[in-house]
């Protein structure tokens, strides 16, 4: 492999540790936050033990979260040092805001909820993990606009004499249409992602017959809350295909193979063969009618472009080239995302069903089912990021820069590797952790009920909060 290809492998590696643990932890910041409001509405122990138990899961995930995010912004510098130079007069501007308005409100925060137990007025207490939800929001509203931009550049100027791209209206970029879109998508994902570990938690502690309070009004939270999430999340992807056939008509067009340009294009759930620019190489079965055309065009008979025609007219905008990117990758990773999220939709829909019937704690099958989708956010998130960066290729700031011109020239292949064996290791090390405290507080399970007499908030298990963490 080149140096280029070491450099793209290990964004994405490290890119896909940091993307297990971000999600998670802006899921559960609400969730916990919703617990607690509860509690402080309603005086009943039960939600405190709630709050108390899910808080544990929000910190471990958060902690491990910050510190695999710190390499992201690193690589950029050492492996992307023509990309920083092209794209840093904008890109900096909204990370730097997430840094200095976000991460501090989040953090600050955070300190006070953890060390605040006793000591600040239950109000002010239940504002401060209100406050470190918005922060987590707030910090990938940011990151998304940075984003959002290599998706779709605006509010720039491109000087040609210094080859870089400077900023003229911030508030362009961080109201790009990308990212107005693609922000609640990836937020109410992340509430996906939190609900789903809950109902996951919840689903082996009932297959080790270990039900509760909290196990039960932890369910009747969590499954509400994801069925909502899934739908919300679904319809504004759909917004953004829309949008995506208007600014990338070519990763719509390689999310279906649609090689050739077609007026009513169908929408394939499956496809045996190769993914080559000839249309005859591949079998596609299973096919939705005119599905690809509404789903681009929301019109029954709607035309959408195909793959050839689109890499055409590129090449008559932009230059000789090939602006295709991996057809493969592309389609199935659409198919992987939206078949995670139908998954997620109906465990969520038949988890509310044996609710309401009162069959939950008996269901063995749904508790093993939960306990299994608790790696389906996970994979949702992973092939929404791969279809979002690898249907943009061959570009990284698309229309712009090319990828093959944002790599780091004096970087060899072996510096990369040897740092890639590296980040493996200590992100491999970190996962471990933090699975192992996770696994911990499972088999642990929630706090005991207070004694009889004692006081609200009084357990055996950790009589000062605090330290419990």
């Amino acid at each position: 492999m080149s140096t280029l290809d070491w450099a793209r492998w290990q964004f994405a590696i490290t890119t896909l540790f940091h993307f297990i643990f971000v999600p998670m932890s802006i899921g559960l910041a609400l969730f916990v936050a919703i617990c607690q409001t509860r509690y402080y509405r309603r005086g009943d122990e039960v939600y405190l033990r709630m709050t108390r138990f899910w808080g544990k899961f929000m910190l471990i995930s958060m902690a491990i979260g910050v510190v695999t995010g710190i390499v992201q912004e690193f690589q950029f510098g050492m492996n992307w040092s023509q990309y920083s130079r092209y794209v840093g007069d904008v890109f900096g501007a909204p990370l730097a805001m997430e840094g200095l308005i976000a991460f501090f409100l989040e953090s600050t925060f955070l300190g006070l909820w953890i060390f605040g137990w006793g000591r600040l007025s239950p109000k002010l207490h239940l504002a401060t993990i209100w406050l470190v939800s918005v922060g987590t929001m707030l910090s990938a509203y940011f990151i998304l606009a940075a984003n959002s931009w290599m998706q779709h550049p605006v509010g720039v100027a491109i000087d040609h004499a210094t080859h870089r791209a400077e900023l003229k209206n911030i508030f362009a970029v961080l109201t790009n249409s990308t990212v107005l879109l693609a922000f609640p998508h990836t937020i109410l994902g992340a509430f996906t992602t939190g609900g789903m570990l809950v109902v996951a938690v919840c689903g082996y502690l009932l297959l080790r017959r270990r039900p509760s309070d909290v196990v039960t009004r932890s369910l009747r939270i969590a499954l509400p809350l994801t069925l909502v999430a899934v739908l919300a999340t679904m319809a504004f992807g759909d917004g953004q295909g829309r949008l995506m056939e208007k600014q990338q008509p070519m990763k719509m067009a390689a999310a279906e193979a649609l090689y050739n340009t077609q007026s009513g294009a169908p929408f394939s759930i499956l496809a045996t063969g190769r993914f080559t620019r000839h249309p005859s190489t591949l079998n596609k079965i299973i096919n939705i009618p005119h599905g690809l055309s509404l789903l681009a065009t929301l019109s029954w008979g709607g035309k959408v472009e195909g793959v050839n025609n689109i890499n055409r007219a590129e090449q008559r905008k932009y230059g000789p080239g090939d602006y295709v990117p991996i057809v493969g990758v592309t389609y199935w990773t659409f198919r992987l995302m939206i078949g995670a999220g139908i998954l997620m939709l109906l465990l969520a829909l038949a988890g509310l069903v044996l609710v309401r019937r009162g069959r939950i704690e008996h269901s063995r099958w749904f508790q093993r089912a939960a306990l299994a989708g608790v790696v389906l956010p996970i994979l949702a998130n992973w092939t929404g990021w791969i279809f979002t960066e690898v249907g943009r290729q061959p570009w990284v700031v698309f229309g712009l820069l090319k990828t093959n011109q944002a790599n780091s020239p004096n970087v060899s292949s072996a510096d990369i590797v040897i740092t890639l064996a590296g980040y493996i290791v200590i992100y491999g090390a970190l996962i471990a952790i933090g699975g192992w405290l996770m696994w911990r507080e499972v088999r642990h399970g929630p706090e005991a009920p207070a004694r009889p007499g004692a006081p609200a908030g009084d357990s055996d298990s950790h009589p000062e909060l605090a330290l419990a963490y």
